[in-house]
C-alpha cells in the first residue's frame, strides 16, 4: 500500500514504515482556549514522539438523539474558529461535513474531510465531499457506518473514486450496532478493510458509545464506556490499524459532547506512548 500524504504537511499514513498517524482533538467547538489547550498538548505529545498529528472537532454536530443537545457553533463561525487553530498550532485539521453544500467551505480549510457514519452511504453528500476535497488537495476520512460490513465499504470507495479518481481515501472502524444501545468492534474487520487497499485508522472514542443509553439523561442522549477507549486502540493498532482517532477533554465529564467516551487530556501522553510501542512492534 502506498502511503497517503497531506500536500505541504509532514503527515502520512498507510504502508509498511510509516509511523502511527494522530487525527485527534475535542468533540465538538466548545471555546477557542479548551481548543488551543487540547491542540497545544496534543501535539507536544506526538512531536515528541515522532508521531505526525492532525487536530480534530466538529463545527456542528448534526446528529444528537435530543433537539435541546448542544450541536457547536455552526459552520461558518466553526471554520473560522478552525482556522484560528490551524494557523496558531501550524497543525492540519480535520472536520466533518453533513450538507453536500458545506463540503467547498470545509475542504478550503479542512487538510482531511470527514464522512460521518450515519452519512456513508449518502451519494449527494459523497459526491460533493469527493469532488471538492480533490480539487482542494485534500484527504477523505470515511467513518464506516454501525450497519455496514467491513467489506461493504468498497462501495463508498468505487463511489469516491467515480467522482473523484485522484483524491485520497482512509477507511475508519469505529464499531457496529450489536443489539440494542450497544458498539463492538470486529479487530477482523480492520484486515478486511485493509485488503481493499486504503489505510485504516480505529475511532476508539466513538467505538466505546452506549447509543441512547445515558443513565444521566434516562436515555436522552448517548451514554459510553471512557474506560474501554485505551483497550479498544491498543487492540486495533495490534491488528494493523494505521492511525487512531481520539478525543479528549480537559474535563470530560463536563464535555458538551459524548461526554462518557471522551478521555481526560491528562492521559494523552501514556497513551500514544503505548500505542506508538504497539505499533513498532508490529512493524516488526
Amino acid at each position: 500500500m502506498t502511503p497517503i500524504q497531506l500536500a505541504d504537511r509532514d503527515w502520512a499514513i498507510g504502508g509498511t514504515h510509516t509511523p502511527l498517524a494522530v487525527i485527534a482533538g475535542i468533540n465538538v467547538l466548545e471555546d477557542e482556549g479548551l481548543s488551543l489547550e487540547v491542540g497545544t498538548e496534543l501535539k507536544r505529545i506526538c512531536v515528541d514522539l515522532g508521531l505526525p498529528y492532525v487536530f480534530k472537532a466538529s463545527f456542528d454536530k448534526a446528529n444528537r438523539s435530543s433537539i435541546t443537545s448542544f450541536r457547536g457553533p455552526g459552520l461558518k463561525a466553526g471554520l473560522a474558529h478552525l482556522a484560528r487553530i490551524k494557523a496558531a498550532l501550524d497543525v492540519p485539521i480535520c472536520t466533518d461535513v453533513h450538507e453536500p453544500d458545506q463540503a467547498k467551505a470545509v475542504a478550503a480549510i479542512a487538510d482531511i474531510v470527514q464522512i460521518p457514519a450515519f452519512l456513508c452511504r449518502q451519494t449527494d453528500l459523497v459526491v460533493a465531499i469527493a469532488r471538492e476535497t480533490q480539487a482542494a488537495g485534500g484527504v477523505i476520512h470515511v467513518k464506516k457506518a454501525q450497519f455496514l460490513a467491513p467489506w461493504d465499504t468498497k462501495n463508498i470507495i468505487a463511489k469516491i473514486g467515480e467522482a473523484a479518481p485522484d483524491v485520497g481515501v482512509i477507511l475508519c472502524e469505529r464499531g457496529s450496532s450489536f443489539g440494542y444501545n450497544n458498539l463492538v468492534v470486529d479487530m477482523l474487520g480492520i484486515g478486511a478493510m485493509h485488503d481493499l487497499g486504503v489505510p485504516v485508522t480505529i475511532d476508539a472514542t466513538h467505538a466505546v458509545q452506549l447509543p441512547g443509553a445515558d443513565p444521566r439523561t434516562a436515555g436522552a442522549s448517548t451514554g459510553g464506556r471512557r474506560e474501554g477507549v485505551p483497550i479498544i486502540a491498543k487492540a486495533a493498532v495490534a491488528s494493523g490499524a494505521d492511525g487512531v482517532f481520539l478525543e479528549f477533554h480537559i474535563d470530560p465529564d463536563a464535555a458538551l459532547c459524548d461526554a462518557p467516551s471522551c478521555l481526560p487530556l491528562s492521559s494523552a501522553r501514556d497513551l500514544l506512548s503505548t500505542l506508538k510501542r504497539v505499533r513498532e512492534a508490529v512493524q516488526g
